[in-house]
């Protein structure tokens, strides 16, 4: 084989490596703000209503929703609460308490969500300790997903760790150099994390 086709086939295979292995972007990811929060909040299992009743305080309860969606209220009985907003529970409560109480006022309070359907999760999987998948909270960076994880094992090779994050129906990776930030605290790539994001640690090649 003459020199210049070996080198074009050469040539070939390490583009064909390249593109196996090319790396997330460098650049820094954006920011949805809209992933970070929901206009509407719909009541799920599990969560913890107040319910208030003006100037009639036996009739205050506060409930957690059950499995099947409901919650129980003092002469009201059963109200369906599981995928309705705070004010719609408060209305449907409203009208049925009309026939005990004259001219009734209702809120209905969260406090407490628990509900595993509504909480925006970020997962770490990979090399680490402890794979998980922990709630979103405000400000939380890649750092501190991996650290809630337990850190990398032994095994790991943390600079060739990738920050995925759906966009528009796209999964985009980002480079995070993980053992500068870990070893170097270096923060260049410790970017902030948002509710969907995957973290993963890969393990080094043997």
């Amino acid at each position: 084989m003459k020199i210049s086709n070996c080198l074009l086939l050469l040539g070939m295979l390490l583009a064909l490596a390249g593109c196996a292995t090319a790396p997330g972007s460098t650049q820094a990811p954006t920011i949805n703000p809209d992933a970070q929060a929901v206009a509407v909040y719909h009541i799920g299992v599990d969560d913890q209503l107040q319910v208030s009743v003006w100037h009639n305080p036996d009739l205050s309860v506060s409930v957690p929703v059950r499995p099947d969606g409901k919650v129980t209220v003092p002469l009201v009985g059963d109200v369906q609460a599981g995928g309705r907003t705070p004010e719609q529970v408060a209305g449907e409560i409203q009208d049925k308490l009309k026939a005990y109480v004259r001219d009734p006022q209702v809120a209905v309070i969260l406090t407490d969500l628990r509900s595993h359907e509504y909480l925006s999760r970020v997962r770490v999987t990979g090399a680490v300790r402890t794979p998980v998948s922990i709630p979103y909270r405000q400000g939380m960076t890649v750092l501190d997903a991996v650290l809630a994880a337990g850190g990398t094992t032994e095994f790991a090779a943390p600079d060739r760790t990738e920050l995925y994050r759906k966009s528009d129906d796209k999964t985009q990776s980002y480079a995070i150099r993980l053992d500068s930030i870990l070893q170097k605290g270096e923060l260049k790539t410790n970017y902030p994390v948002q509710p969907g994001d995957v973290i993963t640690v890969p393990q080094r090649a043997f």
